[in-house]
């Protein structure tokens, strides 16, 4: 009996000494949330604290709930991780700077540490200050992280950013302890995505591999058990199942690095990708899934265990506390933005029974969306300003969402068009417009073709003109002949030769008509387009190129693509007689501008 005894003690303390050496954290993670604080779509159909009723995905209240199960169930080991661009993307933000909503309330949804990613900074270093700033005034707000970036000393632009470093509200990194574990956090914003961020100008953005190593040894330094690395870089599928990017190159690079919680490019992992060892994960878009994965630290080593994507759908009941938040913050948007434009946010504005999208990820040729919204500017514009624009163009980078079938708001059609902001208080870019040769038109729509085989966010669709192009011809020869396609049905052909004077005009969101003033740059030299006004003066300050939607006010009315979304869908008929316009059946399809020949 006393032999029997002593075993039983020596397996009691062997399996204590065992858990002692053995500790669990749990992360839950999200990224590229882009301020979808309800479900979608359509939003009008989204009802977050019933469950089984509806079709729609993510909300911020069903990400609570998410959250508040798992703390609830494991308690302090459980964090809870944004990997950037939490902002930008709906109605939503465009009160931030105002309110600093989004901070504070993903704080009472429990996160605990956030990256800033580059559409943080959509309207400048000094816009995302004024946010944090805001949101910190008005409560508690996450641990929030930007690693690599370099301040301009002699720029005093990015001076009240620069400040929040200073007073440690934005770290480089931060050290978390759970239980007995010391949990080091640092971030990443990649080239890409700085690439794509050009009003975080003045700041600089130190390389990835270098600053990481850095990073991995300061966080050793401090006695940090697990070193996690928030990179908003990304990862991409190359081709068939192989998986490259960014983060791919990060971890090769990098030794000492835990777990790479990637974002940017909007990937969905179902399972950590394991490169030189490190696992990098990623949870999709938009807050359609929550990533979950138990990082088990035995004896110096670390397991990665239990790693899934969590659906958040209607079988989640959201937490009514933060969709009561949201609701409020609806009240404000409505009353601030939408009743001064003759809306509110649950008004049906149109309707559909096919899916209308976009997928800068797959065939974004055959998009019907992109042709419905090219002719949605060309109609807007040429009904409601004193110019008159012959071509009217979007790009496929600033197509954020599709539409899915059913009744429309104007918070749906926001969603589709929603970057930018111009000099009033109506978010999204404002439309412009410029002139330009008929030489100048050819050798645009010849450089825009081939431009997007590298980035296919240039992809372009087009209203107003029709144009014969043989992919096989050598480069700035693929196109011969444009048509112009007048609102009254007349066609008139493009002169594209060397003599011909005439100035066509081109509309498009301020942004993308910058695009002009760099073909040299795409052409490598070998085409200057000069963008101009009516008069055929250059035109060097893309401000003045905004349309004046009513020139009988004082001042610029500012036009934007949702708004011409919204005017165009209007227009359109009333098929079922429910008062609510439906999307013309032509756009279920791709509808052709540029037309093919040869091989």
């Amino acid at each position: 009996m006393k032999t029997a005894f002593i075993y039983l003690v020596m397996i009691f303390l062997f399996l204590t000494a065992s858990a002692q050496n053995s500790d669990k954290l749990i992360i839950l993670h999200t990224n590229d949330l882009h301020s979808r604080l309800n479900g979608f779509a359509p939003e009008s159909d989204y009802s977050p604290l019933v469950i089984n009723n509806d079709n729609t995905t993510g909300g911020f209240a069903r990400i609570a709930a998410v959250i508040k199960q798992e703390k609830d169930e494991n308690g302090p080991e459980v964090l809870a991780i944004d990997g950037g661009d939490f902002l930008m993307g709906t109605l939503f933000h465009s009160l931030e700077t105002k309110t600093g909503f989004q901070l504070q309330l993903m704080e009472k949804m429990g996160y605990d540490v956030v990256c800033l990613g580059n559409h943080e900074f959509d309207f400048g270093p000094g816009k995302i200050a004024d946010i944090i700033n805001t949101a910190k005034a008005g409560g508690e707000i996450p641990a929030l992280l930007l690693g690599n970036v370099e301040f301009n000393a002699n720029d005093p632009r990015d001076d009240t950013f620069e400040k929040l470093f200073t007073e440690k509200i934005v770290r480089r990194y931060t050290v978390i302890n759970v239980n007995d574990l010391k949990i080091g956090f640092f971030s990443l914003l990649g080239k890409d995505a700085v690439d794509v961020a050009p009003l975080a100008d003045p700041l600089k953005f130190l390389k990835q591999a270098s600053f990481a190593k850095k990073m991995v040894k300061e966080l050793n330094d401090e006695g940090c058990d697990i070193v996690i690395c928030l990179s908003h870089s990304g990862i991409t599928r190359k081709s068939g199942s192989e998986w490259t990017g960014e983060d791919v190159d990060l971890a090769r690079s990098v030794k000492g690095i835990d777990l790479i919680i990637s974002g940017h490019t909007h990937s969905k992992l179902d399972q950590p990708l394991f490169v030189n060892g490190i696992p990098i994960v990623q949870s999709g878009e938009y807050g359609q899934s929550v990533g979950r994965i138990e990082m088990i630290l035995k004896n110096g080593e670390i397991a990665i265990d239990n790693y899934r994507l969590i659906p958040v759908n209607d079988k989640i009941r959201g937490e009514a506390e933060i969709q009561q938040l949201i609701d409020k913050q609806k009240i404000l948007i409505s009353t601030d933005i939408l009743e001064p434009l003759g809306f509110d946010y649950e008004k049906s504005v149109g309707e559909s029974d096919f899916i209308l999208e976009c997928n800068e990820q797959g065939d974004f040729m055959e998009s019907n969306l992109g042709p419905l919204i090219a002719d949605a500017i060309h109609y807007y514009v040429n009904k409601n300003s004193a110019g008159r624009s012959d071509v009217s163009m979007v790009a496929v980078g600033v197509i954020r969402d599709k539409i899915i079938p059913g009744v429309q708001t104007a918070a749906d059609i926001f969603r589709i068009m929603s970057l930018g902001s111009g000099s009033d208080e109506v978010p999204g870019y404002p439309l412009s417009r410029l002139y330009v040769t008929g030489r100048e038109l050819k050798s645009i729509l010849e450089i825009l073709q081939v431009a997007y085989r590298s980035a296919p966010s240039n992809y372009c669709f087009y209203s107003g003109i029709r144009v014969d192009y043989d992919p096989g011809k050598g480069l700035l020869k693929k196109i011969s002949k444009i048509e112009i396609v007048r609102p009254d049905g007349r066609i008139t052909d493009v002169d594209f030769s060397k003599k011909n004077n005439t100035l066509y005009s081109v509309t498009a969101n301020s942004y993308m008509l910058e695009f002009i003033g760099i073909i040299k740059k795409m052409s490598f030299g070998l085409i200057n387009v000069v963008p101009k006004d009516a008069r055929g003066i250059k035109v060097t300050d893309m401000k003045k190129s905004i349309i004046d939607m009513n020139d009988e006010l004082p001042g610029i009315q500012e036009g934007k693509e949702w708004l011409a979304l919204i005017d165009f869908i209007g227009s359109m008929k009333d098929n079922n007689g429910n008062g609510i316009p439906d999307i013309d059946k032509k756009y279920s399809s791709a509808i052709r501008t540029f037309f093919t020949s040869g091989k």
